[in-house]
């Protein structure tokens, strides 16, 4: 498969999927409705379409650039694999979701990446439309957690492929009508693992971060299961003061910028309040999610 042929199956990828997402959500809208269960709001719905026209129209403009870059490392790969081989697709779908795993890590780990990320989190509505309520300013930078794979000697074209596919699935996931999915459950991400992930409680945070394959959380150990003594609450703790466009856009980069220019702050401080964990303070006034967790499970081993 050339570069233009890759392309094309990229554009294909995009063609298809739609349909079958307009009709996925559309069903369980109708779900939601027959039962009552109020898994839809008009204004969240219309916050995740705002959020995603602007995702992509960023996306469309970072485009050429980050290609650029990602077949630069191509142009120096250190394996020249057979792009017609079936091992091949397997290895670079593979490959593609555990270099997703680590840059959603990333996402969660560093406040400057999570004021990014936030806005996937931050509604407390959980449905299929949540799946496209993109990370703004994510095109910045998401090709550099792809790069090292051209590097290793993926086609940029092929990479964006199974990712293409891999985002389609991890869009299904973000569902409440489906409960648990058999033998599926031990290595596949399902809605079950991504609705922990979607959670605000304790025990949830930063967890399950894979897209397709919840094998890379059980081996670096951030896999939790739902468990059904512990509902999901949806959303982010504390809350926004509201849920207006700009707010849910920019609610984390203000508070940042609130935080690095408290006075007497030297460059140190400052560097860690904009990448170091979210909830770290100079003073040891906040708790990072690692710290709320060891408190959470330390009380939990008390009471047994």
């Amino acid at each position: 498969m050339n570069d233009f042929l890759a392309e094309d199956a990229l554009g294909t990828v995009y063609s298809w999927s739609m349909p079958l997402l307009v009709a996925t959500i559309l069903a369980e809208m109708i779900y939601s409705h027959l039962l009552k269960a109020k898994l839809h709001n008009g204004k969240d719905l219309f916050t995740n379409i705002y959020l995603a026209l602007l995702n992509f129209g960023l996306d469309l403009l970072m485009k050429a650039f980050a290609m650029f870059v990602m077949f630069f490392f191509y142009q120096h790969r250190i394996i020249d694999f057979e792009m017609g081989t079936w091992y091949y697709w397997v290895l670079c779908f593979l490959a593609t979701d555990l270099a997703y795993y680590f840059h959603h890590l990333v996402d969660h780990r560093s406040r400057i990446f999570w004021a990014v990320h936030i806005t996937h989190h931050n509604s407390e509505y959980f449905n299929l439309t949540t799946g496209f309520r993109s990370p703004v300013f994510q095109p910045l930078y998401r090709y550099l957690f792809f790069s090292p794979l051209a590097l290793l000697g993926f086609n940029p074209w092929t990479i964006m492929i199974c990712y293409a596919v891999g985002q389609v699935y991890g869009t299904l996931v973000h569902t409440q009508t489906v409960k648990k999915l058999g033998f599926l459950e031990y290595f596949m991400v399902t809605p079950s693992h991504h609705r922990v992930h979607h959670g605000c409680n304790i025990k949830y945070l930063d967890k399950n971060m894979g897209m397709v394959f919840i094998i890379w959380d059980k081996i670096f150990g951030t896999f939790q299961a739902e468990d059904p003594k512990v509902p999901v609450k949806f959303g982010i703790y504390p809350k926004m003061p509201d849920n207006g466009p700009i707010t849910t856009l920019f609610y984390e980069w203000k508070k940042i910028w609130k935080d690095v220019q408290q006075p007497n702050l030297n460059l140190k401080q400052k560097f860690n309040y904009i990448f170091n964990s979210p909830g770290w303070r100079h003073d040891g006034s906040g708790k990072t999610v690692k710290q709320y967790q060891n408190e959470y499970f330390e009380k939990i081993k008390q009471q047994k």
